[in-house]
């Protein structure tokens, strides 16, 4: 559908062009600093960094209710920079014109609704939004989107060559990274540091396809990070981790994509995350807290952050219930089946201290909460979302185990409904189901399987049949019908099947 066909009054502002000024603003000092270069701290202060529309008020020029209009209409569009994240262009990345934006299929990922089963063993409605239908299979595809956007932006107009993006990652960043870099080579190139044996096969090879300079090293994630950081501190390098600021404004597509998709109706809605580097459940209230801003909504979703016992500093955090008591400690973590999770001290911990007052403060009451659950709890929940009709992968399965945990502890209720994410595709962590299944998940992992939860091939083979087909060497004749009569039958009886009526 063409602009021309959409209502008069909202027809100038369904294609956006450039707009806005913005800025890094530190989260320390306060200081702003511009765009014209990518910064991941702060030059002043050395800390962390947000990204800041200096002229964000002129978005409160249209009503809610036009804004509404705009973005379901701009929906009919078949304009690629705009099927995207970037429907929501003014609140992510308003400087940058449509013909610099990367689109590779992104965003828009399904909310599904969890069946009767599911609703009735957590006790309220559910919907689990299924970011692992993004093209790397990963939310972080978002966050790629945005940055590699703009870093196409700078080299498209001058200021900026020869780029060598580099990330740390578990898997799903490195992944997303190598994917949306290879698409601009030889303007862009890529680089991931993974920590060695703390990766899916599936994980390690997407970068691999796609090109991308793939180092293993000693330690885990936040090792990576450390020797990332370094790297972009003394050498020219785009550093793609959630510590650019650009990489949390495309995130921020998560929650504007919710509340779309229940009609801006954000009352008792509760959106549950699981927190690793901390970068998601920071973009999830920053995009929740500007569409309030400007109308589009009018009330405040609960968030509800989930980690595992085996790496939770940000649960630690928030325990102690007196503000003014609270000390931030990194954790050293242990083996995670959430493996993306597995960080002990985020980078993005000051974002979520300054966002959750924020948050708090906006809605006037507590709307923040985080939990803590147990390794045996995120793995069965897992396979058992997966079993009721889902593709959750393993922080899927957190945050299902999460949800739950919080219903028990009053902190959710049943007359609310909430949207809970599956961060990946459940492929990418095949590996642990199939340990599950196998019962040789390492002890360090502290599960053990559920009988009823175990899965497992059945071999059929009829000790009656004298010849089998095999590849190259099929039966034929009397044989064939005695294979084909004897095996079916043999597979009644494992299933207990009864005989039609003649």
């Amino acid at each position: 559908m063409t602009p021309e066909k959409f209502p008069e009054h909202i027809r100038d502002h369904i294609i956006p062009t450039p707009s806005g000024e913005m800025c890094y603003r530190c989260l320390g000092c306060t200081e702003t600093f511009g765009i014209d270069k990518l910064l991941y701290t702060c030059p002043a202060c050395g800390e962390v960094l947000l990204l800041q529309d200096m002229e964000q008020n002129r978005l409160k020029g249209l009503s809610g209710q036009t804004w509404r209009e705009i973005l379901d209409y701009r929906r009919m569009l078949k304009i690629p920079a705009l099927k995207g994240i970037y429907r929501f262009h003014e609140f992510i990345g308003p400087v940058i014109p449509l013909e610099s934006i990367l689109y590779l299929g992104e965003g828009h990922t399904p909310i599904v609704q969890a069946n009767e089963t599911l609703q009735e063993i957590v006790g309220m409605p559910f919907y689990y939004k299924n970011d692992g239908q993004n093209p790397s299979a990963s939310f972080k595809d978002r966050g790629m989107a945005s940055a590699l956007s703009y870093i196409r932006y700078l080299v498209t107009s001058g200021k900026v060559d020869n780029v060598l993006a580099v990330c740390a990652s578990t898997g799903d960043t490195s992944a997303a990274a190598a994917l949306y870099a290879s698409y601009l080579q030889p303007l862009v190139k890529s680089a991931v540091l993974l920590p060695h044996g703390k990766v899916t096969p599936q994980q390690l090879s997407q970068p691999l396809g796609n090109g991308a300079a793939v180092f293993e090293i000693p330690g885990v994630f936040d090792d990576c990070m450390k020797v990332v950081e370094a790297l972009s501190e003394k050498y020219n390098v785009a550093l793609l981790n959630s510590k650019n600021a650009w990489r949390i404004l495309g995130q921020e597509s998560y929650s504007y994509e919710i509340a779309q998709d229940l009609e801006f109706d954000m009352k008792n809605k509760v959106v549950v995350v699981p927190i690793g580097n901390a970068g998601n459940i920071t973009a999830v209230m920053a995009g929740f807290l500007k569409f309030l801003d400007a109308g589009i909504i009018t009330e405040l979703p609960k968030i509800l952050g989930v980690q595992s016992h085996h790496a939770n500093p940000v649960y630690q955090y928030y325990s102690e219930p007196d503000a003014k008591k609270r000390r931030f400690v990194p954790m050293t973590v242990k083996p995670s089946v959430a493996q993306a999770a597995m960080i002990g001290n985020p980078v993005s911990m000051p974002r979520v201290i300054s966002l959750v007052n924020q948050y708090n403060k906006k809605a006037d009451c507590q709307k923040v909460f985080f939990v803590s659950v147990p390794e045996q709890e995120i793995m069965d929940c897992q396979l058992m979302a997966n079993r009721n009709g889902h593709i959750a992968c393993t922080h899927g399965g957190e945050t299902l185990a999460g949800l739950i945990r919080a219903r028990k502890e009053g902190l959710v209720h049943s007359d609310e409904t909430a949207i809970i994410d599956s961060t990946a595709h459940a492929l990418k962590f095949s590996g642990f189901q199939e340990m599950y299944f196998e019962d040789r998940l390492p002890e360090e992992y502290e599960v053990k399987p559920q009988k009823s939860l175990q899965n497992k091939p059945v071999f059929i083979r009829p000790e009656g049949l004298k010849e089998v087909p095999a590849p190259g060497m099929p039966l034929t004749g009397t044989a064939f019908r005695e294979f084909v009569c004897q095996t079916a039958d043999a597979i009644a009886n494992n299933l207990h099947l009864s005989l039609r009526d003649q």
